[in-house]
């Protein structure tokens, strides 16, 4: 029986000898390897953080104290030292363990995390709360370097290392965020890996001088200047308040734990910087990191993936690659995700064309819309859910000036298994709230394709072409020439949708017609501005219409239908909206949420059927 067969609580590893904790690491690396292998989810970050998570939880106790992820990508050991290895059987199911920290799932999860660099933040806010209250728990955040970019995580190092509040930042640098590190920040973190011989300075300086000599205090602290000026020329965590220690070994766990340690006792803001390899102990994700970031199933002993095929991102990025070709004021632009997004061939072919911002979103908005203002035609390539971050600069920068920005949706609607934080469920409502901002919704990839040269090419002002995670389905059609189009004609009834969810509405149109139900499929390409006409023409017709869309409620397409059908004076007998509610929708696989939202095709005929005939059966 090994070690982490007897792990099932943190008070276990608190209770493991030193010299026991490297057969530890090595066994939760063995199961990382083997679970993910049949479950998918986030590897090379978990397996880079397993020595730190180990020493984490043999200085903290996670019940009581505050252990703030970032992202929260890397928290699989922290949940297998916390009772839930067994959760990894339906690892990110329906219903299942998620595959980030959720507090509804253990007390030990002190804060839903999905998106970076607000970790700092967070603990400091709880810091203050604890000071606020009087009560008696600690704090820490673990901060990637790759979240480090983001300027929300230097507004919390700001506040946090002026505050006074006793609270330890660790900084988990491995040089990547998903990708290599970018920018100024990365160099900086380079340089500062290989000085080490100031903490050393300094922790002799602790231990041994100042008890002996409180006299000199003075001179020694001008001396301790004058050595740190001359060993680190450059360190930005002094200068923001923090006392700093490292860089350290991230996988000599008795170093780790010892640093960690010392910084919560020193009872004040402390950055404890921490080198780790991305993907440490297993071979592929050594030497491919970014490609095992996120994986699906995959052959254990080779790293082979055990599903492939052509997606959305892949298309987009050959398609905006072709466009750069045919026009040369066309840039491309990630925040940290350029394998994600697809975009991988457009770096190499254009390199020169090509920004990689990290994490750093708002950044990467702004600074689209400055390229726009000179010129050029920059396509931002981003996420649904972190393109959230970016309304003020959607309406401030790019709309009130009519920007030319492209926005490439990747992950819009129903993600999956990344849960809640994740889905592309508010791109639609946020949106279509900005001035000028045309959004267009391919159902495949012929269409995503027309539209984002229409959109590149073509179209002024900001646009946006929003495209789901995965494949295509049964609709091949182009029709991107169309607001909108029929797909099937009808009489009892109109379904409208959109995107990929346009297959769940023809395949219930299909099932309907075997009840004798003749509905009338209309496909919606172009989400704003809205041309209504074409789904009113059919309601005049069928007197019913049901909208589905992957899309929250608030905002919707659906919504906008009806009060143009109001104001149209269409006369509506029976209407459902059917979408993903307030749109904070857990994690399982696709099917799985689309049965659980009834956006799937049999749950669309069967309210078809309640709406007409009161049945429930199609």
């Amino acid at each position: 029986m090994g070690l982490l067969d007897n792990i099932r609580k943190p008070a276990d590893v608190k209770a493991l000898p030193p010299e026991a904790l490297d057969e530890l690491c090595r066994e939760i690396r063995e199961f990382l390897v083997a679970s993910l292998s049949e479950q998918g989810g986030h590897l090379a970050s978990n397996l880079g953080a397993v020595e730190l998570t180990v020493a984490l939880h043999r200085v903290y106790d996670t019940a009581r104290d505050r252990l703030v992820f970032d992202v929260g990508h890397q928290c699989y050991t922290h949940k297998i030292l916390t009772g839930r290895m067994y959760g990894f059987a339906g690892f990110r199911d329906l219903g299942g363990m998620a595959g980030f920290p959720k507090p509804a799932e253990s007390v030990h999860d002190a804060f839903v995390a999905g998106h970076a660099s607000n970790s700092v933040s967070v603990a400091l806010g709880m810091a203050r709360a604890r000071t606020a209250l009087g009560a008696d728990y600690d704090v820490a955040a673990l901060i990637g370097d790759g979240a480090l970019n983001g300027g929300m995580a230097f507004e919390g190092l700001s506040d946090a290392g002026k505050s006074g509040e006793p609270l330890v930042v660790v900084l988990n640098d491995n040089g990547m965020s998903i990708n290599e590190g970018v920018g100024g920040l990365a160099e900086m973190l380079g340089r500062m890996r290989t000085r080490v011989e100031y903490i050393q300075f300094k922790k002799w300086y602790r231990s041994s001088v100042i008890p002996h000599m409180r006299l000199l205090s003075g001179a020694l602290s001008r001396g301790k200047r004058w050595l740190k000026e001359r060993i680190i020329t450059e360190n930005i965590f002094d200068d923001l308040g923090f006392e700093y220690i490292g860089p350290i070994d991230g996988h000599d766990i008795r170093k780790v734990e010892n640093a960690i340690r010392w910084a919560k006792e020193y009872r004040a803001p402390v950055l404890v910087h921490v080198i780790t390899k991305k993907g440490k102990g297993y071979p592929p994700a050594e030497k491919a990191p970014e490609a095992f970031h996120g994986v699906g199933a995959f052959d254990a002993k080779s790293g082979v993936p055990k599903y492939t095929g052509e997606d959305f991102s892949s298309v987009f990025g050959r398609a905006l690659t072709e466009i750069a070709g045919e026009d040369k004021t066309v840039a491309a632009i990630t925040a940290a995700m350029k394998e994600g997004t697809g975009l991988i061939g457009f770096q190499e072919t254009y390199p020169d064309r090509f920004f990689d911002v990290g994490i750093a979103e708002e950044h990467a908005c702004a600074m689209a819309a400055g390229m726009a203002a000179q010129g050029l035609k920059p396509v931002f390539a981003v996420y649904s859910t972190f393109l959230q971050r970016c309304y003020d600069m959607l309406i401030h920068d790019v709309a009130l000036m009519g920007l030319h920005v492209v926005f490439g949706v990747d992950r819009a609607g129903i993600v999956g298994r990344d849960g809640a934080t994740h889905q592309g469920a508010f791109d639609v409502a946020y949106l279509s709230s900005v001035p000028g901002m045309k959004i267009y919704a391919p159902s495949n990839f012929e269409e995503l394709r027309s539209m984002l040269r229409k959109a590149v090419l073509e179209d002024t002002g900001p646009v946006a072409v929003r495209y789901p995670r995965g494949g295509e389905g049964l609709w091949k059609a182009d029709t991107s020439d169309e607001t909108a189009h029929v797909v099937m004609q009808g009489t009892d009834v109109t379904i409208a949708a959109y995107g990929t969810q346009i297959n769940e509405a023809i395949m219930a149109a299909r099932m309907l017609r075997g009840a004798n139900v003749q509905a009338e499929v209309v496909k919606i390409n172009v989400l704003s501005p809205l041309d209504a006409e074409p789904v009113l023409e059919s309601v005049r017709k069928t007197g019913a219409l049901l909208v589905a869309e992957e899309a929250c409620a608030a905002g919707c397409v659906g919504e906008k239908l009806l009060a143009a059908a109001e104001q149209a004076g269409v006369c509506l007998k029976q209407a459902r909206l059917v979408n993903l509610g307030d749109g904070i929708l857990e994690h399982g696989a696709p099917l799985d949420l689309l049965r659980k939202t009834g956006l799937d095709n049999g749950s669309l005929a069967k309210t078809v059927m309640e709406m007409l005939h009161g049945k429930n059966e199609a």
